[in-house]
């Protein structure tokens, strides 16, 4: 006998289950896999509260999916590419089954986290995203600078610049740190806080081992939800 989803959630036990902002298709706007279409599957919370977010409406609310419905409907977009992202997706405890289950599935995966929350135990196949959170972003000391060990040259670490002043201390945590030869090094002008031309013009003066990257989906569509 066929079971609807709404019954498959209700039985579904609650360690097998995530809870689900949003699940919908558009182009990677950020990280090593810009600009190619890609399913976002959005998990609901996040314990940080940086100046910067621009997915404050994932804090709160959600519906609560199981692993099998969430892999149905990333399989109904018909795509390769998979971003798990939030909020804090770490933040749900069964975020690394899913990651691994999406990994079997034969996607690429890649996950977007704060860097504030552990990334063991996350399948070694998936891109980790991992943000290194700058003075500006009113979070810096929820670094959880434990997880650099941990990065390998599949990794790569994100640095939002929000200033001249975000700018130095981020320069100085690549140098100190030697984050470069850790993984690639990503430096992203904050949206609507700092010139994206300006801040490249001070990679170029300091001649960074760093990618500028910019958010494409921004770019295309601005502040929309589910782009």
């Amino acid at each position: 006998m066929n079971l609807s989803a709404e019954r498959r959630q209700a039985v579904a036990p609650q360690a097998a289950r995530l809870r689900i902002t949003e699940i919908f298709l558009s182009l990677q706007g950020e990280a090593r896999a810009s600009g190619i279409p890609t399913v976002f599957v959005r998990l609901t919370g996040c314990p940080l509260r940086c100046t910067y977010c621009d997915t404050e409406y994932a804090f709160h609310g959600g519906a609560w999916m199981s692993l099998a419905d969430i892999l149905h409907e990333v399989r109904r977009h018909d795509v390769r590419h998979v971003c798990v992202t939030g909020g804090e997706p770490l933040a749900q405890k069964c975020c690394r089954a899913l990651l691994a289950d999406l990994c079997e599935a034969g996607f690429e995966v890649s996950l977007e986290t704060s860097g504030a929350v552990d990334i063991a135990g996350v399948d070694p196949r998936v891109c980790r995203v991992v943000d290194v959170k700058t003075p500006g972003s009113g979070e810096m000391a929820k670094n959880r600078w434990q997880n650099l060990e941990l990065l390998s040259s599949r990794d790569q670490l994100k640095f939002v610049i929000c200033s001249r002043d975000d700018y130095e201390w981020a320069r100085e945590q690549l140098r100190q740190r030697g984050l470069a030869e850790r993984c690639e090094v990503l430096f992203s002008p904050a949206w609507q806080h700092q010139d994206a031309a300006e801040l490249a013009d001070w990679i170029l003066e300091d001649r960074l081992p760093v990618r500028l990257q910019l958010q494409l989906h921004k770019l295309l569509w601005g502040e929309a939800a589910g782009k």
